[in-house]
């Protein structure tokens, strides 16, 4: 989902989100997002979820960029140097050249990105959609990987809750465009409103400036004709992984996965059921799994600073056991 990053960092006016320039991967283009590196710095790679961008990330990224994040007792000794990607269709990047927005064609483009930067392998982090994307990078990709950080990933859960019921009627054929159609004509203010009130514990943090960023954003890439027709295909995508079972499945995806995984819950989130959190932990081979109190889908907008506390306790664990047989 998307939102700007906008609280948990104590500062009276947000940053700007970082700089970025589009970079042509195959026969897409995408727009990425980095911050300066530190000599040292570890590289890292950011996916947004479904109808994100890679403004999602800013303060995140600005916490990992210091070294250990300004957290004493571990992390990695230059910090990470963070790039944050805008997934086909999303943000500043053109839609998907193929029309593919499934699970699997997305986590191809960004393991084509990682390879071509020459950067891999990378700190794999991802929040909602963009978890489920990197969870099947990590598994068909390893090589690319070298840890996996997952912040209320869209994995497989078929228990109803009423805001992921609404994006599974957008996949409806002929009543998922009318719908989309029809909020469009919604304010762009309402429908922040309402975003805000879905992903956020606590809405009212979010600082009037990002507000106004995320009505802007908004109005701008509506302007463009196509983000309606990713949303709709990238649910699609969503759902169909959903209702896969067996071999190929997400779930499956996360059993073979080698890596040491971070995933993070929050125990207000109305999209990720917070109770998956005892799946994850025996699903994942090398999971460090933690529930954030007071928080929503989006914790790395909410709570940037626990975020990279729990990244850099996951990964100075995998770091003094060494390699993994």
């Amino acid at each position: 989902m998307k939102t700007t990053s906008a609280a948990g960092t104590g500062q009276a006016t947000p940053i700007p989100p970082w700089p970025g320039e589009l970079v042509t991967v195959g026969a897409d283009e995408l727009f990425v997002r980095r911050v300066p590196a530190a000599p040292g710095a570890e590289p890292a790679l950011c996916v947004h979820g479904l109808g994100g961008a890679s403004t999602n990330w800013t303060d995140l990224m600005d916490v990992l960029r210091t070294p250990a994040g300004g957290v004493a007792g571990g992390g990695v000794a230059g910090g990470l140097a963070c790039e944050a990607v805008d997934l086909p269709g999303f943000g500043r990047s053109p839609q998907s050249h193929s029309g593919s927005y499934s699970i699997s064609a997305q986590a191809a483009v960004v393991g084509r990105l990682i390879e071509q930067s020459g950067r891999g392998p990378v700190h794999l982090i991802g929040n909602s959609m963009g978890g489920a994307i990197i969870t099947r990078l990590a598994a068909r990709r390893p090589e690319l990987v070298r840890t996996l950080t997952l912040i209320s990933p869209a994995l497989p859960d078929l228990r109803p809750r009423p805001v992921p019921a609404r994006v599974t009627v957008v996949t409806v054929p002929a009543l998922g465009p009318w719908l989309l159609r029809r909020a469009g004509k919604t304010p762009a203010e309402k429908r922040v409103a309402l975003l805000l009130r879905d992903v956020y514990y606590d809405p009212s943090v979010v600082h009037p400036s990002r507000v106004a960023e995320e009505i802007a954003e908004l109005q701008r890439i509506e302007g463009l004709g196509y983000l309606g027709d990713a949303l709709l295909k990238s649910a699609q995508a969503l759902v169909a992984e959903y209702l896969r079972r067996g071999p190929g499945s997400l779930w499956r995806d996360a059993a073979s996965i080698d890596a040491s995984v971070l995933v993070i819950y929050g125990s207000h989130d109305r999209l990720v059921n917070s109770k998956m959190a005892v799946r994850a932990a025996r699903s994942f081979r090398d999971a460090r799994v933690v529930l954030l109190p007071r928080t929503g889908h989006v914790a790395m907008l909410e709570r940037p600073g626990q975020v990279a506390r729990e990244m850099w306790a996951m990964m100075s664990d995998a770091a003094a056991r060494g390699p993994q047989a």
